[in-house]
């Protein structure tokens, strides 16, 4: 992004007169003061902690301009300053502006589960014959969002957006500032349903990412989930549908997995062979998503392999990481819901050891009321024969400790509340040993990147 500062002012309706700084530039947006770098125009959100507080870190970081909040009286005179309403819808237009003004093709991705895998693979395969933008990290809300639009290169052809959502209406405005080409919902689980109550509400609000999409657009979603193909009907732009079913346009066939990569081969091109660097056979659905947006963009098929086989997924989203005790260490340490975790235990299982399979499995945040129920429901996922110790911490993991009580005996079941996190953490590394498997995996908050830390 470079922008002279007049043009930001008028983007987004400044309050002030700037013209003694109408020429200076900007390259790039930051709202996080220890992040800014040279020629940054800061934007100081209200959270936590006011924004407008740390302008001073944000200029001697590098900061040349920033916005300001005109219902502040307290207006730096000596820098350079755009004054508006509110700096975080500033943002948002100043984001749509340069979006028109750049003006990719647009790729939007949302879903319960498997939407950051989704966007990484989608952004490698279209690389191989596009300039391609993608959202880094988790910046998939209202503020990452615009921060993504804004990182653009001018050259951009193809724009990938993750969309994240943990209210109603969201993404509908998210699909309405990026106006999106063509949208993917990967699939619908129990993420979040604290704040929606049943799966039906979160299929309404997922949905809503085609409010934005153009009527020339395309909706690829996963052709075997009843909740997504009802609703469908309902949307006129084209559609293509992945899944594992034969009713549906992708599927795949000959799965084969290994300890550290699976292989498959697809209906529609049935004489490749596709390589993932990820176990589970729950991600050759997200790669038949992204093989799908890559057929709509008449991607090569021989570069739709090559990306697949080597594309980077973005950190702690199962990836395998090697102990200090030389134990192989499947790390999914970001975030975590009842299908997620089933999904992880399942492959998990299947991957050949000589030593133990050993998990550690945090508590799943933001599953409402029936949050004890929905964890003691991953007992059916769990045998002693397969994983034969475990260490559950949480509140809520002690309605699976209660459940497998009877199963594991004392020596192979291991509960900590969130306050014990350094026991489980020494209790773990004396058991640990170089041909052991050990699987982490839990919601952020539960901050079982410590005990990923520890083990390393």
């Amino acid at each position: 992004m470079k922008m002279q500062l007049a043009e930001i002012a008028k983007a987004v309706n400044a309050d002030n007169d700037i013209e003694q700084w109408n020429e200076l530039e900007v390259s790039s947006v930051s709202f996080d003061s220890r992040k800014v770098t040279d020629g940054a125009l800061f934007v100081p959100l209200s959270g936590n902690r006011d924004g407008h507080d740390f302008i001073k870190s944000a200029i001697d970081n590098g900061a040349v301009a920033t916005f300001w909040s005109s219902e502040r009286t307290d207006i730096p005179t000596d820098f350079p300053v755009i004054v508006v309403k509110d700096t975080l819808e500033a943002l948002q237009a100043l984001s749509r502006y340069y979006l028109m003004k750049i003006n990719p093709r647009v790729v939007a991705v949302t879903g319960s589960n498997g939407k950051t895998t989704t966007k990484d693979m989608i952004a490698a395969i279209l690389a191989t014959q596009f300039n391609v933008t993608k959202t880094q990290e988790n910046f998939n809300n209202e503020i990452g969002v615009p921060v993504t639009i804004l990182s653009m290169e001018p050259t951009t052809e193809l724009l990938v957006i993750e969309m994240g959502m943990d209210r109603p209406g969201q993404l509908e405005f998210l699909s309405n500032l990026v106006q999106p080409d063509l949208t993917v919902i990967t699939m619908i689980g129990e993420a979040h349903i604290e704040f929606f109550g049943t799966r039906d509400k979160i299929a309404d609000a997922k949905m809503e990412i085609i409010d934005g999409l153009k009527e020339d657009g395309v909706f690829i979603y996963d052709g075997d989930e009843p909740l997504l193909t009802e609703r469908a009907k309902s949307v006129s732009q084209l559609q293509k549908t992945f899944g594992r079913s034969e009713n549906v346009d992708f599927y795949p066939t000959d799965v084969v997995a290994t300890p550290t990569t699976t292989t498959f081969k697809t209906n529609k091109w049935p004489d490749e062979t596709f390589e993932i660097p990820l176990i589970g056979e729950y991600n050759v659905n997200n790669a038949l998503a992204a093989l799908a947006v890559a057929d709509t963009y008449q991607i090569r098929p021989a570069n739709m392999r090559e990306a697949l086989k080597k594309f980077d997924a973005t950190e702690n989203r199962t990836e395998w990481v090697k102990g200090s005790a030389g134990e192989q260490i499947l790390s999914d340490v970001y975030n975590s819901n009842p299908t997620a975790a089933k999904f992880v235990l399942n492959a998990f299982t299947q991957v050949p050891t000589k030593g133990k399979r050993i998990a550690v499995l945090g508590d799943m945040l933001e599953l409402g009321d029936e949050a004890d129920e929905m964890h003691a429901g991953l007992a059916e996922d769990l045998d002693p024969l397969q994983i034969s110790s475990l260490y559950l911490i949480g509140t809520h993991m002690k309605a699976l400790d209660a459940k497998l009580i009877d199963r594991y005996s004392s020596s192979q079941l291991h509960y900590f509340s969130v306050t014990d996190l350094s026991a489980l953490i020494m209790q773990l590394e004396k058991e640990v040993t170089a041909d052991d498997l050990v699987l982490i995996k839990g919601s952020h908050g539960i901050h079982l990147e410590e005990v990923l830390d520890a083990l390393k």
